[in-house]
């Protein structure tokens, strides 16, 4: 006995694909396109399952490119390049490694500007040596 509850599936609807063409389909296809008369286009068309803009596309296609602009590609994203990823890398890598020798060498000003900022002389006395330094310690803080 089976079960009269049991659906049976069309075996061509379980796994749609699109369709891909050749080269010499896509040619014979725009050679009976190009045969047709003033208004048989749109019926055409639908006989065969495509669309309009596909006929335009293999016509610039072959325009541009002859018979290898009509050939199958391989659909995607192209795979990047691993030079590229490198490049990027060591461009990060040297912009990271600017940024720290700028900040050395804007510590080592500092370091000089404290130095003699720090030796108490008798004109730093009378000038006000400790507005000098504040005015050291908020550089400092600009640069960071």
């Amino acid at each position: 006995m089976s079960d009269s509850n049991e659906v049976v599936t069309d075996p061509r609807l379980e796994k749609r694909t699109r369709r891909r063409f050749g080269v010499a389909e896509n040619k014979r296809l725009l050679a009976e396109a190009d045969a047709l008369g003033y208004g048989e286009n749109g019926a055409w068309l639908r006989r065969n399952g495509l669309y309009a803009g596909q006929l335009s596309n293999w016509r610039k296609e072959l325009a541009e490119h002859g018979e290898a602009g009509l050939a199958a590609r391989k659909s995607g994203r192209k795979p990047a390049d691993t030079r590229d990823k490198e490049i990027e890398r060591l461009r990060k890598a040297n912009a990271r490694l600017e940024k720290r020798a700028y900040v050395a060498e804007q510590l080592v000003d500092l370091q000089k500007k404290y130095c003699t900022c720090s030796r108490p002389t008798t004109a730093s006395r009378s000038r006000g040596g400790c507005q000098d330094r504040c005015r050291l310690f908020y550089s400092f803080n600009v640069i960071f």
